[in-house]
């Protein structure tokens, strides 16, 4: 593992103190963010928060690709630690979330999936675009779209998921179109092992994930060899465990998604309550991006909303 240079961060975080004392927030005078597809207007950050993301990275990423096939820029932590306990407790209070139902078929099977998980999504794909009204239009011809020319109706990422998209694109070097949030409400919430290599995100993605709130250990095993191939690299591979902690970063990238697959796992003792939040950026390049994540992440469920006062999502309505 070598550190990464410091080329890679914005020259006003470069030349700026880290921030060591916790910073005090106060509310924003800034108007929420609305569109007609969100449930209800969403908060902006309160402006001590967005000025302390501009230290971003607080610590700088360790390149991890001594393995075959991975490609990995680990920032330990990322967000400054003066801000996270916050933006968890921000964004798990502003942000609408799903628990989404659905169902597949396996070998001519139906299963009905029930997403261990909440989560809610945001973004379009690289061949549209939201004009300044919100509506979706073709990136080329700058045509609006028809309203049916997606099954869920996308909606713009929101600005208090904006200013963290803007601060990792402008350290990272790398750009993204979607923004998924995952929140574990306990150790019982888990996402089972996958690779995020779908056509749609086009060859070699670079995926940013972070998280805030409660430690997770976050898994990753190389792919099994395909049938009938060599095994020579995969013989040499080992499976990875980082403990995430709040403000932390992984960047995958490279061939990291078409070879390994990652998960994070069920883990007792987190207290109902706590929970954690996870946040990644990532670029689709066709409609089936969008299609995919909305039908996946947002769903025909009802919406949730962080009820403080139980300490637990509760099911959103319109008189809430």
């Amino acid at each position: 593992m070598t550190p990464e240079t410091g080329k890679k961060r914005t020259l006003d975080a470069f030349f700026a103190p880290t921030p060591s004392k916790k910073v005090r927030v106060s509310e924003t005078s800034a108007p929420p963010t609305t569109h007609e597809a969100y449930p209800f207007p969403i908060s902006q950050l309160p402006t001590e928060l967005v000025d302390t993301l501009g230290f971003s990275p607080e610590n700088e990423g360790e390149v991890i690709n001594n393995q075959p096939h991975l490609d990995l820029l680990y920032f330990k932590p990322y967000i400054p630690k003066s801000i996270t306990s916050e933006l968890f407790t921000f964004l798990r209070s502003e942000l609408p979330f799903y628990r989404v139902k659905y169902t597949i078929k396996r070998y001519g099977v139906s299963t009905d999936i029930n997403t261990p998980r909440y989560t809610t999504v945001f973004g379009i794909d690289n061949t549209t675009r939201f004009d300044n009204d919100g509506n979706p239009i073709d990136a080329k011809t700058e045509r609006l779209l028809p309203s049916n020319h997606f099954r869920c109706k996308p909606r713009p990422i929101p600005e208090c998921l904006e200013a963290l998209r803007r601060v990792t694109e402008g350290t990272t070097g790398q750009t993204f179109n979607f923004c998924l949030v995952n929140y574990y409400a306990t150790g019982d919430d888990s996402i089972s092992y996958h690779s995020d290599d779908e056509r749609f995100l086009g060859t070699n993605p670079a995926i940013a994930s972070f998280s805030l709130g409660e430690p997770r250990d976050f898994l990753l095993k190389h792919k099994p060899p395909a049938t009938g191939k060599s095994e020579g690299k995969q013989a040499v591979s080992k499976p990875l465990k980082f403990t995430l902690g709040a403000g932390d970063m992984i960047l995958m990238k490279g061939e990291t998604q078409a070879n390994w697959l990652h998960s994070i796992p069920k883990r007792k003792g987190i207290e109902v309550g706590k929970g954690r939040i996870n946040i990644t950026f990532r670029k689709a390049m066709v409609k089936e991006g969008t299609e995919n994540y909305y039908n996946y992440n947002v769903g025909n469920g009802p919406v949730h909303k962080w009820d403080s006062s139980r300490k637990e999502m509760v099911p959103w309505t319109a008189s809430s």
